[in-house]
């Protein structure tokens, strides 16, 4: 089974944190909001860490459908 994250953007306001706890998979782009790349399976649990410590709860870990 695949996971995927997602950012909620009405939800988010820019504190980066996501991109320092998972930075394999989490760029900022120019007003520090994330830019979501692949998420490789060995790294699950560093995403679910960022999930749980995003100050406003915005970013959300899901099972991808499309695999």
């Amino acid at each position: 089974m695949s996971w995927r994250l997602r950012v909620d953007p009405i939800a988010c306001t820019g504190h980066g944190l996501c991109a320092e706890l998972l930075p394999e998979t989490i760029d900022l782009d120019e007003w520090g909001y994330p830019i979501i790349g692949t998420l490789p399976d060995r790294l699950l649990p560093l995403a679910r860490r960022a999930v749980a410590d995003c100050p406003t709860l915005a970013l959300l870990l899901e099972r991808d459908r499309a695999h």
